[in-house]
C-alpha cells in the first residue's frame, strides 16, 4: 500500500545512486595527508598532501594544495604548490598561482593565471609514471 515500487526497482536505485556525488573540502578546513577519490573532488580549504583522483579535481578560489595533484581533469583557480598531472584537460583560471611542473593532455591558461614551472603536454607524457619522469629529466 505505501510502497508501490517492486524489489527490482529498489535494488537498481541502491546500485546506481550511491557513488555519483562530488567530495567537497570546505573553506576553513585543513586536511593533512594524501587523498584518493574515484569521484569529482572540489577543494575550497587547505590540503597538505598529495591528491589522486580518477575524475575531476577543482581547486576553488580559496583552495590551497601543498602537494602533487593527479586526476583525469583539473580546474585550478586557487593555489597549488606541487606538480599537477591531468590526463585530459588542465585549466589554470582566474588569479590562480601554481608553483610546480604541469603534465597535461591539453592545457588552457587564462591571462590572469600565474604559473612557475615546466609544462609537458601530450598523451604520451601523461602516461609516464613517476620513475620514467625522473629518468627523462636527468637525461
Amino acid at each position: 500500500m505505501f510502497n508501490n515500487k517492486q524489489k527490482t526497482d529498489m535494488q537498481s536505485e541502491k546500485t546506481n545512486g550511491g557513488s555519483t556525488g562530488a567530495t567537497l573540502i570546505g573553506a576553513g578546513t585543513t586536511v593533512k595527508g594524501d587523498i584518493s577519490s574515484n569521484n569529482d573532488l572540489r577543494i575550497d580549504g587547505t590540503i597538505v598532501g598529495n591528491i589522486n583522483c580518477s575524475s575531476k579535481v577543482i581547486v576553488g578560489t580559496s583552495g590551497v594544495v601543498e602537494g602533487d595533484v593527479s586526476g583525469n581533469q583539473a580546474d585550478i583557480v586557487g593555489k597549488v604548490s606541487g606538480n599537477i598531472r591531468a590526463k585530459d584537460l588542465l585549466q589554470l583560471r582566474g588569479d590562480c598561482v601554481v608553483s610546480g611542473d604541469l603534465y597535461a593532455g591539453k592545457l588552457q591558461v587564462e591571462p590572469t593565471a600565474t604559473f612557475n614551472g615546466q609544462c609537458h603536454m601530450g598523451a604520451n607524457v601523461v602516461g609516464m609514471n613517476n620513475g620514467n619522469e625522473q629518468q627523462s629529466a636527468t637525461r
